[in-house]
């Protein structure tokens, strides 16, 4: 009787363990196919990247500091084609 007790319950373990391993293979599945989702959403969105977007953020920033600058030097040069003293340069921000 005790032998025949624990071999019962040694396939109930393998049983339990199989359907273990079979619902993680399924998460993992069910993980993937969600990811694939999301990124096929999200693409389809057209959304950029946070790397691209402050890169682009970067160059703003850059070319109104150059038209800053640029516009300064032109109201100097003006001022000094009309005689006048050049307007002190504006703060750059």
């Amino acid at each position: 009787m005790t032998q025949t007790t624990g071999r019962l319950f040694d396939e109930m373990a393998r049983l339990v363990n199989d359907a273990a391993g079979v619902a993680q293979g399924v998460r993992r599945e069910a993980e993937t196919v969600m990811r694939a989702q999301m990124e096929r959403f999200l693409r389809d969105m057209d959304l950029v990247k946070r790397e691209e977007f402050d890169a682009v953020k970067d160059m703003a920033a850059a070319a109104r500091a150059e038209n800053e600058r640029l516009a300064d030097r032109l109201a100097a040069l003006e001022a000094r084609l009309d005689g006048h003293p050049a307007p002190p340069p504006s703060d750059p921000v």
